[in-house]
């Protein structure tokens, strides 16, 4: 008798338990205001921003389209390798939040952040002072393709917007989904810098045409496509184009 009370009392303890977390991160999405479309994201937080609890911001378009954080340390260390120089410099075309933009200072780039919403660069500025590299990084409010012309670097960094959480809904996901613009006109635009770019998709990107960008240049620009995993799931696709792409 004695048993069947202790496991009795052991299984309420667990049930308890149980509630009590559900409790808790109830009250943390409340007081972050988590909307229903960012909560499946908030509860990866830590793969977004390992430094999260830290004072991390994000608006409810960041919290989609943020690139994870080891998949932006990967990023990183391809620029570093594919350049010679021991600072080279990154364009980082759509900023977002600074999740790219910060790896890619981490690992001793200068980096121009370029975003078009004044709101969420600011963001990326308190996100960057949470890394400790802002000063490694110079935010630039502003359109990408007007800036283009005038701006220079060693490597080009795009990861135009998807669209939102819906583009998982797309079975073969074409360039023209890109935002704002499609991508071969996205990519034209970065060649007008440096033939030296890294890409960032969707998994479900037309392959075939991510290799056609390759031939928007001649002679056609060397090409190299990876999958990017994160916790054994395909989160994205990454091409590498020109100096950027193993040799």
């Amino acid at each position: 008798m004695k048993k069947k009370r202790m496991r009795k009392k052991k299984n309420i303890s667990v049930k308890a338990h149980k509630k009590g977390k559900h409790i808790i991160r109830a009250r943390e999405k409340a007081a972050q205001n988590v909307s229903p479309v960012v909560e499946k994201y908030w509860f990866q937080r830590y793969n977004l921003f390992s430094k999260y609890d830290e004072g991390i911001t994000m608006d409810e378009e960041g919290w989609y389209s943020v690139t994870p954080e080891q998949i932006a340390i990967r990023h990183a260390l391809r620029c570093v390798a594919a350049t010679a120089k021991p600072n080279p410099v990154v364009i980082d075309c759509f900023a977002g939040v600074g999740g790219n933009a910060i790896q890619f200072a981490r690992m001793c780039c200068y980096v121009v952040a370029i975003d078009i919403d004044p709101k969420r660069l600011e963001l990326a500025i308190n996100n960057a002072k949470i890394y400790g590299v802002q000063h490694c990084i110079d935010f630039i409010v502003g359109d990408f393709f007007q800036l283009a012309p005038s701006l220079k670097g060693d490597i080009v960094f795009l990861a135009p917007p998807w669209g939102g959480p819906s583009y998982k809904s797309i079975e073969n996901f074409t360039l023209d989904f890109l935002k704002p613009r499609n991508g071969f006109t996205i990519f034209q635009f970065a060649q007008t810098i440096t033939p030296n770019i890294i890409m960032f998709l969707p998994r479900n990107v037309d392959l075939q045409q991510v290799e056609e960008l390759s031939w928007l240049s001649s002679p056609p620009l060397e090409v190299e496509i990876e999958e990017n995993f994160l916790q054994n799931n395909v989160k994205g696709v990454t091409a590498y184009f020109g100096g950027a792409a193993c040799h």
